[in-house]
């Protein structure tokens, strides 16, 4: 008889898989993402710390694992979610399975699932909490465990520890990558074009990055509820203030927004893929994006001085902000993930750009 493991949510709805990955339990909140590629890099996403993610896709592991995709050094999530796994991967990059690496680093899975009414729940009813059990003998305390979870201390737990750099040959600028849970391809994409990345950890201060001798700051991606980052938003202010040029992504977006004296809202159910679709106000144009947040900035309640230049093209929500009068402006989606797959990457070229005419 195979065995059986549970994800039990906190409305009570049980739904039952078998192991695989690493044995154990996990506490996290559930969120799907609706990629059908880019597994790798959802696994090692730094923004979802804290979450049990769940594949809308539902054959997960086909091209193996292969390091150079990573997004960062090991995976933060809760645990992981598929319909089917594939134990014989077909790729000529691949140096493993999925079913392996998810022992080694210890994050526990579950396959098997109707990952399809899973994700329908979720969307009907908004994201819940909910835990990974071997057993439901004990399912009411576990109930009382997910009512009770929350993400915390989400940024702390996930930036580097130390100021770390990098250069190209002979680089054109030097942009301080201030890191909130960085993905790689940030860092890969500001290299490309010629820019000295130095990588600074969340808890820096302003004097501490502006001390660096930057001719630019990125405000990079990262997990939980921006609100809770109080200490980071009152220095971020003080950069901004500074007048340096400043680029921020997903969650520095939204932390510049907060800083900027706007809000933040939870969204129902987030944005996490990469067939998120959006406009761009100034052109018309629609961008395929790929995302991965459960708060977006309140279009109700903007800093001012803000213009909204990319809205969601399913909701309606804030995508991207300029800022009058300052060399500021952030975008919510990932234009360094390569969903279109290059339709974006002019934000990092006017970036560059926007840093060259200040030098």
């Amino acid at each position: 008889m195979e065995e059986k493991i549970y994800l039990v949510l906190e409305d009570g709805t049980v739904f039952e898989g078998e192991p695989f990955g690493a044995r154990g339990e996990a506490l996290g909140e559930v969120v799907f993402t609706t990629g059908m590629v880019g597994y790798l890099e959802t696994l090692t996403d730094p923004s979802y710390y804290g979450q049990i993610v769940v594949q809308t896709f539902p054959l997960i592991g086909n091209y193996g694992v292969i390091p150079a995709d990573f997004e960062s050094k090991r995976p933060r999530l809760s645990a992981y979610i598929v319909r089917e796994w594939c134990s014989e991967p077909s790729n000529f990059r691949s140096e493993g399975d999925l079913d392996s690496y998810l022992k080694k680093e210890g994050i526990v899975g579950l396959c098997g699932v109707d990952t399809r009414a899973l994700t329908r729940l979720i969307r009907e009813h908004g994201v819940m909490n909910g835990k990974i059990v071997r057993t439901l003998a004990e399912k009411d305390a576990a109930v009382a465990e997910t009512k009770a979870f929350a993400v915390r201390n989400a940024v702390e737990s996930v930036t580097t520890s130390e100021r770390e750099e990098e250069s190209p040959e002979n680089p054109i600028c030097t942009v301080v990558l201030w890191d909130f849970g960085e993905k790689e391809n940030i860092r890969r994409e500001l290299l490309r074009r010629g820019c000295k990345v130095i990588s600074m950890p969340a808890g820096s201060s302003a004097e501490e990055i502006l001390s660096q001798g930057a001719d630019g700051v990125m405000l990079s991606n990262g997990p939980g509820d921006p609100a809770e980052n109080t200490g980071i938003i009152a220095e971020l202010r003080k950069v901004i203030d500074s007048g340096i040029p400043t680029f921020g992504i997903c969650l520095g977006h939204q932390l510049t927004a907060l800083a900027m004296g706007g809000k933040t809202v939870k969204l129902k159910y987030g944005h996490r893929g990469g067939n998120q679709p959006v406009t761009d106000k100034q052109t018309g144009r629609v961008y395929i994006t790929s995302q991965n947040h459960g708060y977006a900035v309140d279009l109700d309640h903007l800093p001012e001085g803000a213009e909204v230049r990319f809205v969601n093209g399913n909701d309606g929500s804030c995508e991207g902000l300029d800022y009058t009068g300052k060399s500021l402006f952030t975008v919510q989606f990932h234009p360094e993930a390569c969903s279109g797959p290059q339709d974006t990457g002019f934000l990092f070229d006017r970036f560059v750009s926007e840093i060259q005419r200040r030098k």
